[in-house]
């Protein structure tokens, strides 16, 4: 039994606690008791988290032992600091461990360990500059859902910690099981490492059915031309009518949220997919793959070649 150690303090952020159902569907998925999962923390006991909920924990003690050593966020890291006996227990677990792991800002503690100096990590995109000036040594993604560097893992925030949990169990038990637990989470998609924490559609966010029912059209139609007259005519409204009210209500024009929708389709094919460039220029809108290299250019300032050699070690 591979067993996960699940370190927590008070005020800890509690979708910690959720990525904890991805290992007990891998459990289910294998049909044995593969992974074993318990809560720790500095003095044992019941530990409060920043909703109010409370979780029994055991005591952190020179006995306590796990392969994996995932370490909870909390809400505020910058000032409330993690506790001296949390983080020594950490540096001196790291290299006994399979690997250590830090769910959103639990990557703070790790950084406080030392862990993380020299290499690459990321954190809630909110706190990434935070990190960045406490830890220079860091090389901090704030553009990233997770990050694996050796064995050290770190999340961004929130939902992230499911897609590293994932990626564990897709690097102990293969991909075929993680794709299984992730159906059974319901999960949307399954995130790569090198994802960007950030979603468009969540991004535009418009008022009305009528827009979010064009964006929605639009994003499962990548591939055809989606002229504003295409989108309007789809909502029943005239194309000037449809172009005010879709500027007013999203801050972008059609057209640029558009590319905007083709470009995350893009880059998420190319972290997570070995198709080639041009057969993802034609599914996600673009004319070729010269008129994809541009686009990411204008919008990521990188090419798509780079941006899938970086996501390679993260995925």
């Amino acid at each position: 039994m591979h067993r996960i150690g699940y370190v927590l303090a008070d005020g800890f952020q509690v979708m910690a606690l959720g990525s904890q159902a991805v290992f007990e569907f891998a459990n289910l998925v294998v049909g044995e008791p593969w992974y074993g999962v318990q809560n720790y923390s500095a003095n044992g006991g019941e530990v409060r988290s920043s909703l109010g909920l409370t979780v029994g924990t055991r005591q952190l003690t020179s006995r306590s032992s796990a392969d994996t050593w995932l370490v909870g966020g909390v809400l505020d890291p910058v000032n409330v600091l993690p506790s001296k006996a949390v983080v020594d227990f950490v540096r001196r677990v790291a290299s006994k461990a399979r690997r250590v792991g830090g769910l959103c800002t639990g990557g703070f503690v790790l950084a406080a360990a030392g862990l993380l100096d020299g290499r690459r990590a990321t954190t809630h995109w909110s706190y990434a500059d935070a990190m960045q000036r406490r830890h220079p040594d860091i090389q901090v993604e704030s553009d990233r859902i997770f990050i694996t560097d050796g064995a050290v893992w770190t999340s961004a925030g929130m939902t992230a910690g499911l897609d590293l949990a994932l990626g564990m169990v897709e690097k102990d038990l293969g991909a075929e099981v993680a794709r299984s637990v992730a159906h059974r989470l319901v999960m949307n998609q399954r995130r790569a490492g090198g994802q960007s924490q950030h979603s468009e559609m969540l991004k535009l966010a418009p008022k009305s059915d009528r827009i979010q029912q064009a964006l929605d059209y639009a994003r499962q139609h990548l591939a055809e031309d989606l002229s504003v007259e295409q989108l309007a005519e789809r909502v029943h409204l005239s194309p000037r009518q449809f172009s005010r009210v879709f500027t007013a209500e999203t801050g972008q024009s059609p057209a640029k949220a558009i590319e905007a929708l083709r470009l995350e389709a893009a880059r998420n094919m190319i972290e997570q997919s070995r198709h080639s460039l041009e057969t993802i220029a034609q599914e996600t809108g673009f004319r070729d793959r010269r008129h994809l290299r541009e686009a990411f250019i204008r919008g990521f300032g990188r090419a798509p070649q780079l941006m899938r050699r970086d996501a390679r070690p993260s995925a």
